[in-house]
Formats: C-alpha cells, sequence, structure tokens
C-alpha cells in the first residue's frame, strides 16, 4: 500500500515503520482479546501477517494498528485493530479499516472476517455484517 492519508494521520502497510514495542504495549495492556499477550508472540504475530499501521503526520509518532492474516487469493482475517485512546473518536479506526479493506480489494479475496465484541457499528460503516449462517461456523481453542 502507498501511503493514504487522513486528516493528519498516514497509513501505511510499510513494516519498517511499525514501533512494534508501542504496539505490543497496546495490546497486551489494553486490548481484551489480547491481554498479557508476550512480545515473543507478538513478533510472530507480525512476522505471518499484513501489518498496517497509522502515524501522525507530524510528529511521526504510530497512533493505531491494524493485523491481517491472510493468503491474498481466497480469505482474510482482520485482527488486532487498536488506535490509541487519546485519538479515539476522529474517525481514524475506520479510515484504517477502509484502507486495509481498499489494499486487499485487487486480490479478490472472497471474505474477509473479523471478531469485534464491542466495535460493530465501526465495522458496518465499512460493509461489514454479522454472518448469515453463523452455525456453519466452528472454531477450535478458546472461545
Amino acid at each position: 500500500m502507498s501511503e493514504v492519508i487522513f486528516r493528519e494521520y498516514a497509513m501505511s502497510s510499510d513494516p519498517a515503520r511499525l514501533d512494534r514495542a508501542r504496539v505490543h504495549h497496546w495490546l497486551s495492556t489494553d486490548a481484551y482479546w489480547a491481554l498479557g499477550r508476550t512480545r515473543e508472540k507478538q513478533e510472530a504475530a507480525i512476522a505471518g501477517s499484513l501489518n498496517f499501521g497509522a502515524y501522525d503526520v507530524s510528529s511521526g509518532e504510530q497512533v493505531a494498528y491494524a493485523r491481517i492474516v491472510t493468503d491474498c487469493a481466497t480469505f482474510a482475517w482482520l485482527c488486532d485493530v487498536y488506535v490509541e485512546p487519546s485519538v479515539r473518536g476522529k474517525g481514524l479506526g475506520t479510515a484504517l479499516v477502509a484502507a486495509v479493506r481498499d489494499h486487499l480489494e485487487p486480490h479478490g479475496l472472497r471474505r474477509i472476517l473479523l471478531a469485534t465484541a464491542d466495535a460493530h457499528g465501526v465495522y458496518e460503516k465499512l460493509g461489514f455484517r454479522t454472518l448469515d449462517n453463523p452455525q456453519k461456523w466452528m472454531a477450535l481453542g478458546v472461545q
């Protein structure tokens, strides 16, 4: 993805720009789905994924993160979407997910899935919807 600008933020998929320590801190201490995640586990997740950051244009500081697990052919899982609390409520999370969606669009994926306990409205603005037949889906592991 070339850099996408939204207001005073630049979004990028350049892995060299990630503030890995900051991402780990956010997720392991403040994200209900990743509390306690080790730095080693986070580094492995980053290594096996497409990673997107949002950065304050003036300071270069990373202010948001999203990760995609995908085969870039048929399927993607959107996860670890996090926006720094100080910049929430400005539409940045929606803009970041839109940039991720647009980055994946040329691949012609059949579906992009995600799970959320509290942000359905954000994702619905971008075309996500609840599953028509959730009874078809199964999971192995912690639910």
